[in-house]
This record gives C-alpha cells, sequence and structure tokens, in this order.
C-alpha cells in the first residue's frame, strides 16, 4: 500500500507526529499550498507542494524552489486539499492521512470533513487533529480497539443504518442522521468493535494519543 500526509493550512500536530507516521509507513509528504510554511518551520522537506500557491510564503517558496516538486494549479473550483487528493489517487496512493485540516475557520474545517466524505470511495483518509483521529466506514468493518477506550461514531444520511458489536450502548440497526441523534463517547468493550454499516458512510471519531501508544494506527 502507497500511503502519503497531506499537510494543509490549519493547526498543526507537534512535530514528532511527522515522524512517528512515516515510520508507520506514511513516508511520502505532500504539502497543500501553506502547509509548506509549517513544513519550513518544523524542518521538513516536502516531496510535493500543490495548489494555487496563494497561501505559501515567499520565503518557504524560495526555501523549497529546488528541494520539493512544487505544482501551481490555478483553477478556483476544488480547494488546496482536494487537489493534493486527486494527484495522491493519480498516483495511486491508497490511504492518506490529513493534517492541519481544521483551524480557527470554522468554514475550513468543516469543508474538509465534506472532502473526506466525498473522496471516501476512492482513497482511505483518516484526520488527525491534536487528541482526535477521524475516520470515515462504510460497509462491514472491524476496528481494533482497547477495551474501555472512547469512541464516537456519527451518521451523515438518515438512511444510514448501524449496527454495533463490541460497544457498552450498542447501535441496534439504527440511523444517526447529522444533527438529530449520535453516539458521543460510546465506550468499548472488547479488542474489537464491529460496525455494519449500510446505505452510506459513518465518522469515527477515536483518541489519537490512545491510538498512537497502542500501535492502532
Amino acid at each position: 500500500m502507497k500511503k502519503c500526509i497531506i499537510l494543509a493550512n490549519g493547526h498543526p500536530p507537534l512535530k514528532p507526529v511527522f515522524q512517528y507516521l512515516k515510520n508507520a509507513g506514511y513516508s511520502t509528504l505532500i504539502c497543500a499550498d501553506g502547509g509548506a510554511n509549517t513544513a519550513m518551520l518544523y524542518k521538513l522537506v516536502p516531496d510535493y507542494i500543490i495548489g494555487d500557491l496563494d497561501s505559501i510564503s515567499p520565503k518557504a517558496l524560495n526555501y523549497f524552489a529546488n528541494k520539493s516538486r512544487i505544482i501551481k494549479i490555478k483553477r478556483q473550483n476544488d480547494t488546496d486539499v482536494e487537489k493534493c487528493l486527486k494527484f495522491a489517487i493519480r498516483k495511486r496512493f491508497t490511504e492518506a492521512i490529513l493534517l492541519g485540516a481544521t483551524g480557527d475557520r470554522l468554514d475550513h474545517s468543516f469543508c474538509n470533513l465534506g472532502i473526506v466524505l466525498k473522496f471516501s470511495n476512492r482513497i482511505r483518509i483518516t484526520v488527525i487533529h491534536q487528541k482526535s483521529l477521524l475516520k470515515t466506514y462504510s460497509g462491514n468493518v472491524t476496528i481494533k480497539t482497547v477495551p474501555g477506550e472512547v469512541i464516537s461514531v456519527y451518521g451523515i444520511k438518515e438512511k444510514t443504518i448501524i449496527l454495533s458489536h463490541g460497544l457498552k450502548y450498542p447501535l441496534r440497526n439504527i440511523s444517526l442522521p447529522f444533527g438529530e441523534r449520535e453516539s458521543t463517547s460510546n465506550i468499548t468493550i472488547s479488542e474489537e468493535v464491529k460496525l455494519k454499516i449500510k446505505n452510506g458512510n459513518v465518522f469515527v471519531v477515536r483518541d489519537f494519543q490512545l491510538m498512537r501508544k497502542h500501535g492502532l494506527i
């Protein structure tokens, strides 16, 4: 499997997270435009910098000119994160971890979560933000967990039906439509959680540090 990190221009994780992910097989770093500013601050060299280049600083652009492949895409009908995901798909990456996708602008954060759904059938995307890790799932899935782990499940559409095994508060063929119902701060009771998801996708949010500690990424 080919794995990459996509670094956007929001709040980044601490620098050691990058080394941890690299050790976990995410060896290619793609910066979405202004994400390159963070890369320069952390003394990381992206393999690619992609976007319309309106957010990268002149200093970073000059610094990476001979170090990274810089791809300017002027079109405005998709975001820089989308441009990076489309590039990753063309390059046959199967998994991407999205960092810096959330920040001080709620519209950007909301947009990037929508992008995760939009591309979920083309590439596996994980979002990491501070203490949280988010994935999207559909169909029948088995999730490795630690008993007692706090885990939250969010449905998107009313037609999406969820059945769970391994949760303290089981989901028994119910829907969790956004804005109406959710399963926040559920608790695992075994080393596996099994979900059967029909007619759509769900978001699953977990504790990133706990997953990192137990090698669950």
